[in-house]
């Protein structure tokens, strides 16, 4: 299982909740970040969840690909914050 979905399954957060977390950082990597940092996890676990999602995008891909979500949005949110 992808380490951030297995992080955030430790600490309760539903599947439904997973699956539109993904969905918004495919759509907007941004507004995901201010959703993840209103979940409730403890702090040492938000930090570990933040500095997954923003170190590693091959992990992003992962639990993109593992949830059955869209990764090509993921690379056009990409592109539009490199501009």
């Amino acid at each position: 299982m992808n380490p951030i979905i297995a992080l955030l399954k430790e600490n309760n957060i539903s599947d439904e909740r997973i699956n539109e977390i993904f969905q918004v950082l495919t759509e907007n990597p941004m507004a995901a970040m201010l959703t993840i940092s209103q979940l409730g996890l403890p702090q040492d676990k938000l930090q570990l969840v933040m500095g997954q999602v923003m170190q590693n995008p091959a992990l992003i891909k992962e639990a993109v690909a593992e949830l059955g979500l869209d990764f090509s949005k993921v690379e056009a949110a990409k592109a539009q914050l490199n501009k």
